[in-house]
């Protein structure tokens, strides 16, 4: 979903609800301001990764690893929102993906974020992909970062009406549960006309 402040928190659980647009899925496995946190976990309650499929990839034996393996998958990451950083009539937040698990994973493209009202249901359109940026496979060691920028025009400026959401739901490239993340971030456009939210794709770091 397209899938950003003073401290947040989460509900700790995984949600499979709204979540922005689907990311690319290229053959290395495609995959802030209130300060929150988010901890996940399968749609169904397990811990079970999906089976992998075939795919390139060497391992030191020489034997066949399949890429899609590596991917990181919302289990093993916690989502968080970085403080905003206003500037020139811009809200700019990080959406940071931690990776909690004890494996190198990887994650590559957008993340799917959705704005959310306490019960969990959509309340401005899906947030754009930003245009121009390419997307690269990001490698994450346990406790490893990546970032999305998440920026729009402040609505004040622009007119538009706003809501006020509860909490982000962000959803991990190539992943279908999404982690929910208290929002902090104030008013948002509801819409889709100007102020429209746009995420870039993910990159090394925390977005500090």
């Amino acid at each position: 979903m397209l899938a950003g402040c003073a401290g947040g928190s989460t509900d700790g659980t995984a949600h499979p609800g709204p979540s922005g647009p689907a990311p690319s899925a290229p053959a290395a496995a495609t995959a802030g301001g209130a300060s929150g946190t988010g901890t996940s976990g399968p749609a169904d309650g397990t811990d079970a990764a999906p089976p992998p499929s075939p795919g390139a990839g060497t391992a030191s034996s020489g034997t066949a690893v399949p890429t899609t393996g590596r991917r990181c998958h919302t289990a093993e990451l916690k989502a968080s929102v970085g403080a905003d950083h206003p500037g020139a009539g811009q809200a700019n937040f990080a959406l940071v993906l931690t990776n909690t698990s004890g494996r190198t994973c990887t994650v590559h493209g957008f993340p799917g974020v959705a704005f959310v009202d306490g019960a969990g249901q959509a309340v401005t359109p899906d947030p754009e992909r930003a245009t121009g940026e390419a997307a690269s496979t990001v490698t994450l060691s346990p406790g490893g970062h990546a970032w999305s920028a998440l920026t729009y025009a402040n609505p004040a400026i622009t007119g538009v009406t706003t809501v006020t959401p509860a909490s982000v739901l962000v959803t991990p490239p190539d992943e279908t549960a999404a982690i929910r993340v208290r929002w902090s971030g104030g008013e948002v456009s509801n819409t889709g006309k100007a102020s429209v939210p746009r995420v870039s794709p993910l990159r090394p770091g925390d977005g500090a």
